[in-house]
């Protein structure tokens, strides 16, 4: 049942993403263009997610697990991560790269690796921009995130989920 439920969706998010690709598919391949519409999904899930952690799970107030405490934007953060790292992984197997041949559990070892350096380019990318260079942190973090999603695509099409 799951299965069936799960080809389902990866069937109509290729037909959307495919129709949707139609006035790119001289520029950019359909390969790359699933990549980043299923990475444009997952960031507004990300948002989304965020929001609501932040805004009516934690109540904009310091979450204080006994061991640790988190102030809200932080434990927002931690919260959600986890079902965004799935929902991209989930999107970046079956949507994108769906040929690849590696067992899952390679799969997710090695997004997880990729996952972690594109958390260190941001960071190395938003320190250098903005405390560096002097530029303004939100088109820092719109650079940053270009070239994190650049490194993204290419370690997970040669790595993470290569064939």
């Amino acid at each position: 049942m799951r299965l069936r439920a799960e080809k389902k969706i990866q069937q109509l998010l290729w037909s959307v993403i495919d129709f949707l690709y139609t006035p790119f598919q001289k520029t950019i391949s359909l390969q790359f263009f699933r990549y980043g519409f299923c990475g444009g999904l997952n960031m507004c899930i990300d948002w989304v997610l965020y929001f609501i952690f932040y805004n009516f799970i934690f109540h904009k107030q310091v979450v204080d697990l006994g061991f640790v405490a988190f102030t809200p934007h932080i434990a927002s953060f931690v919260f959600k991560f986890p079902i965004t790292f799935l929902t991209g992984f989930w999107l970046s197997r079956h949507v994108s790269f769906s040929d690849s041949q590696l067992r899952g559990r390679v799969q997710i070892v090695r997004y997880l690796l990729v996952v972690g350096g594109c958390i260190l380019i941001n960071y190395a990318g938003l320190k250098l921009f903005v405390e560096v260079c002097g530029f303004y942190p939100t088109p820092s973090n719109i650079l940053t995130s270009i070239i994190a999603a650049i490194f993204s695509y290419f370690s997970n099409k040669y790595f993470s989920f290569k064939h």
